[in-house]
């Protein structure tokens, strides 16, 4: 009998949460711990860290866990690197649920940045609206070019203000709509949008809202992650728990 550990954070972590809950498939699921709500889930919910690769192998080991299932966000990396590393250790199959990236399409203005290093460079000196759309861990970055305006979209309220001097903060948790984030950038007078390439459904609205205004799109490329067998339908990581060895099946 499967003994899943999935690591999630997004919407595909959630429907799978939700295929396993219906499947009857016992499952953890894990939160990092950076949203203050996150939504209830059908499964049990662990929150926090583990304490690195070693942490997380050792969690697989003491919980006797047979599969691990990596469906954290595509810019995750630290954790999926850990993942892949810890899976190898404690001798655990490991299979990634991520989001296809996203490609322009006919009318976007896109400049490729590999980071957000790249992305701060890449706005230029005249003064800009901005939407940034990254989070709260990223914004501080930003600071280096103060002269810009910054809408900031966060999914929690601020515990402190963001360390920008001229921001406007929005609170609120997509998915978002095209009509909604085509009304925002022009209230806003939004001149540019600075994204990182997160993939999926759930935040794209924001790039067909500004291809149909003619912004341009600083969009921040997914960072490397070590070789793993992925797949991008949750239907498809039931079908890899009919056939994946799991450590009782091998001996362990």
């Amino acid at each position: 009998m499967p003994n899943v550990l999935l690591l999630g954070g997004t919407t595909e972590a959630s429907a799978l949460a939700r295929l396993f809950a219906e499947r009857g498939v016992a499952a953890t699921l894990s939160y990092a711990g950076r949203t203050e709500k996150p939504r209830a889930q059908p499964i049990p919910m662990r929150i926090g860290g583990f304490g690195g690769v070693n942490g997380l192998a050792r969690y697989l080991r003491d919980e006797r866990v047979t599969h691990l299932v990596d469906a954290t966000h595509p810019f995750a990396a630290t954790m999926s690197a850990n993942a892949v590393a810890a899976a190898r250790a404690a001798d655990v199959p490991l299979l990634a649920l991520t989001r296809p990236a996203w490609l322009p399409a006919a009318g976007d203005r896109w400049t490729h940045v590999p980071d957000i290093a790249g992305a701060v460079a890449a706005l230029g000196g005249r003064p800009r609206r901005i939407l940034l759309a990254l989070g709260r861990l990223h914004v501080a970055a930003f600071a280096a070019a103060p002269q810009h305006h910054y809408v900031l979209r966060f999914v929690d309220a601020a515990v402190a203000p963001p360390a920008l001097p001229d921001h406007h903060l929005i609170v609120d948790r997509g998915p978002f709509t095209v009509e909604g984030d085509r009304a925002l950038m022009v209230g806003h007078g939004i001149d540019l949008v600075v994204c990182k390439n997160a993939g999926g459904t759930g935040a794209a609205a924001k790039l067909a809202a500004a291809r149909a205004l003619g912004v341009p799109v600083v969009m921040i490329e997914r960072p490397a992650l070590p070789p793993r067998a992925e797949v991008t339908d949750p239907h498809a990581v039931l079908a890899w728990l009919d056939h994946a060895p799991s450590p009782a099946k091998r001996g362990v």
